[in-house]
């Protein structure tokens, strides 16, 4: 009872410490949409990189790496890996550009140099995508609080008090608030992990005792074993992918000071996302030898609940931390998607801007039921992750040819593109055949060239070459 009590105070401590930061940047957020929505586009280095690695570090790359580490070794770690990667690009070849052009998602790049199909079509399929990823924060927040406090929460509990902390942070305070709280989330993540990996290890007998438990089918330890290579490149493209294009990188670069703070911001950001994975996925081959029979989902929550009660409460908190901040900034995203690039655009273009922030949040809110629900019915974390974000091939592709070949776009490129890519999921999971490619991703970019180069070719519409603005030395 005395353990409970501990993890209970320091659950709640963490909450209200969350919330106190939304409230104290509420009076900001209600400026306006540019201030609720993108921190009035005065965030500093240090805040895009701890938002970056509060978006990366979430339940796929803490509970979903551990998960996996689990079944196949260290070589889950590479997903972190990716992120980190992902994060690098975005800020030498992207972020600088969104914050220099000076707009607000994706899809309103689209219809600045192609055509509001293209708009339609890609804000859709995003809204899409950050759904599915909001909905594995769920998942991954409800084992964690289920573990932690399994006399209070059971595992649908869990998620649903999730999806309140969720919810009601990203209402009251935006991208001020995610930001802000990705300081405190971000510290904790580094903390809380570092220590239970050296508990863990302890506790476990040493690195030499664990590798003599473990099934000798595999060299767990080998990073480059379990996986195959194919696979994890799959992963590198899939995060360079999405990071350049998903909205809530996107969002955070456009909520950038300047270009140069944009690009700092992300490749610092990028640096610290790296060691994560793999502190992770030794968790998940220690939990593989202390439990090996439990869920491999519960690798993760199993392991740092066997530690003393102030550092298992202090680490999940933390991992619940990397919940809390990816799902905000990708439901802010959501919120973003729906009133810039359908509500404001198609719905009601004159509408006022405080009315605007009122329709950000009923939209988050509405986003964050659904999402809730969706949650009850996923999969496995990291694969349902991977599948999810593969949706953004389309559009990187798109970005990159009217960035660095402008001379190749067509008016209908976007449009085409998206829709093949969108198409081409669908038809790799009831194809089987494909699968030779090993991973869909492979196929994703197959299909988004060749239809972008087929419409290039087809359509003689050019698109206006973009002008950017010039960027800060």
């Amino acid at each position: 009872m005395w353990n409970l009590s501990i993890q209970l105070i320091i659950v709640c401590v963490y909450i209200a410490l969350l919330f106190g930061i939304s409230f104290y940047v509420k009076r900001r957020a209600d400026k306006g949409s540019t201030e609720y929505l993108f921190a009035g586009r005065k965030l500093s280095a240090g805040l895009i990189a701890v938002n970056i690695t509060g978006l990366a570090v979430g339940a796929a790359s803490t509970v979903g790496v551990a998960e996996n580490a689990f079944k196949v070794g260290m070589a889950a770690g590479w997903y972190n890996a990716a992120w980190a990667a992902g994060a690098i690009i975005m800020g030498l070849v992207a972020a600088g550009k969104l914050r220099a052009m000076k707009i607000s998602t994706i899809p309103e790049f689209f219809e600045k140099y192609y055509d509001t199909k293209g708009r339609v079509i890609s804000a859709v399929g995003l809204v899409i995508i950050m759904s599915v990823i909001t909905a594995l924060q769920y998942l991954a927040g409800g084992a964690i609080l289920a573990s932690l406090l399994p006399d209070i929460f059971s595992f649908k509990g869990g998620m649903m008090m999730s999806a309140v902390v969720f919810i009601g942070i990203t209402l009251i305070g935006g991208l001020w608030s995610s930001g802000l709280s990705n300081i405190v989330s971000v510290c904790l993540i580094y903390l809380g992990v570092l220590y239970s990996c050296v508990a863990a290890v302890n506790n476990a007998g040493g690195i030499g005792n664990i590798t003599a438990q473990l099934p000798p089918t595999l060299d767990w330890f080998d990073p480059l074993a379990g996986i195959p290579l194919a696979v994890i490149i799959g992963w590198f493209i899939v995060m360079i992918t999405q990071a350049i294009t998903a909205q809530g990188p996107v969002q955070i670069a456009c909520g950038a000071r300047d270009a140069k703070t944009a690009r700092k911001g992300f490749i610092l950001g990028g640096i610290l996302i790296f060691p994560i994975g793999f502190l992770c996925a030794l968790l998940g081959i220690v939990a593989k030898v202390s439990f090996p029979d439990i869920t491999a989902t519960m690798a993760l929550p199993k392991v740092v609940m066997s530690l003393n009660p102030v550092a298992s409460g202090t680490t999940l908190a933390a991992l619940w931390a990397a919940d809390v901040s990816t799902a905000c900034t990708i439901l802010l995203g959501a919120g973003t998607l729906f009133s810039q690039d359908i509500y404001k655009r198609f719905i009601n273009p004159s509408v006022s801007d405080e009315k605007f922030v009122t329709v950000n949040r009923l939209t988050i809110f509405g986003v964050g039921l659904i999402t809730l629900w969706f949650a009850f019915n996923a999969a496995g974390i990291l694969k349902t992750m991977i599948a999810g974000l593969s949706m953004t091939t389309a559009l990187t592709c798109v970005f990159l040819f009217t960035v660095f070949a402008p001379g190749l776009c067509r008016r209908s490129s976007a449009f085409y593109t998206t829709l093949v890519g969108l198409l081409g999921l669908v038809v790799w999971e009831f194809v089987p055949a494909l699968h030779v490619l090993q991973h869909v991703i492979y196929f994703e970019w197959l299909i988004c060239i060749v239809t972008f180069l087929a419409v290039a070719v087809i359509d003689k519409t050019p698109i206006k070459v973009p002008e950017y603005v010039e960027e800060e030395a």
